[in-house]
């Protein structure tokens, strides 16, 4: 059976289902993952963006890809699609400043200063436009990058991106000013956590436990890849890009994106609504939404396997 299909403001929109084309039924991914036998070292390098370190990772050859983490995140988001996409494509993939191993930027972070340092960072790269991917936090950067440098996007992937229901959200707002409070006292506990998340997540009650909030079925995560999301927490990025994607509006401005714009979120999201897809659709004018049915907010690492066939076909287009 394939995915429904209609029309929602201009854009065509899908529901996989498990019968669906986008194959749902496999929870995780199918097989021995690719990434598990690279020794990423090879792949990582230091960029200077207007003194700003940055911390990519970058392989492969081809049509430029670039992926952009979420909050609590790092490159590490995109294991299950760089070596997949890297065998026809140059891949990209970064931390933000604040996030992973790249430090805090030296002024408040804000949306539209982490849009000027992917520009900035794509420049030092000498990719002059790419397809641009991001999940969460990253979608809300990716969105602004598409806007404000629109030469740099020749196609965009929103995946749970923030950037609507959380504009002015009192429970977002709430959370950032909880999380400003009590940063010093958990942020020992947030960095043991990090320190030892392979341990944590040997258990899949602990996988439950950790990442409920993110993914339907945590247990059935593999330890491997729940030990590097549980490791992007804790980090000092995390509560300043809280308060900048709580305090930022882009809604007025999504019918300026002028590049394909493929919009995929997850039917079960807890932290950003799926009706926030159907919202991207209807202001972005080439747009397609897709819904993966039983997911959360991370569809690339919840159902890889169908989501990279999704976002091949969409890059093939």
């Amino acid at each position: 059976m394939k995915p429904t299909a209609s029309m929602s403001g201009g854009a065509a929109v899908e529901v996989a289902s498990h019968n669906g084309h986008h194959d749902t039924q496999v929870y995780g991914p199918s097989g021995r993952s690719e990434w598990l036998d690279i020794d990423w070292r090879e792949h990582q390098r230091w960029v200077s963006v207007d003194g700003q370190r940055v911390n990519t990772i970058e392989l492969g050859e081809g049509p430029p890809l670039v992926f952009v983490h979420c909050l609590a995140g790092s490159w590490s988001n995109w294991l299950e699609q760089l070596p997949v996409f890297a065998r026809e494509r140059r891949v990209v993939a970064m931390d933000l400043p604040g996030f992973g191993h790249s430090p805090m930027p030296r002024e408040e972070i804000s949306i539209s200063g982490y849009a000027r340092l992917l520009d900035g960072l794509l420049g030092e790269l000498q990719i002059d436009a790419a397809a641009v991917v991001g999940n969460s936090l990253g979608g809300f950067v990716s969105t602004e990058l598409a806007i404000a440098f629109p030469q740099r996007v020749e196609r965009l992937v929103l995946v749970s991106a923030a950037g609507l229901s959380t504009y002015h959200n009192p429970e977002t707002l709430r959370a950032s000013a909880l999380a400003h409070r009590f940063e010093r006292l958990l942020a020992p506990y947030t960095a043991w956590g990090a320190a030892n998340a392979s341990m944590l997540t040997r258990r899949a009650g602990m996988r439950r436990l950790l990442l409920s909030s993110v993914t339907s079925h945590p247990d059935r995560l593999s330890p491997a890849i729940a030990a590097e999301l549980v490791r992007g927490g804790g980090k000092p990025g995390f509560v300043g890009a809280l308060r900048a994607l709580a305090t930022y509006s882009v809604r007025d401005r999504l019918p300026e994106i002028a590049c394909p714009t493929l919009i995929v979120w997850g039917e079960h999201d807890r932290l950003v609504p799926a009706r926030d897809a159907d919202v991207y659709a209807e202001l972005i004018p080439d747009s397609r939404r897709v819904v993966f049915a039983d997911t959360a907010h991370l569809a690339m690492l919840e159902r890889p396997d169908a989501f990279n066939s999704l976002l091949g076909e969409f890059l093939s287009e």
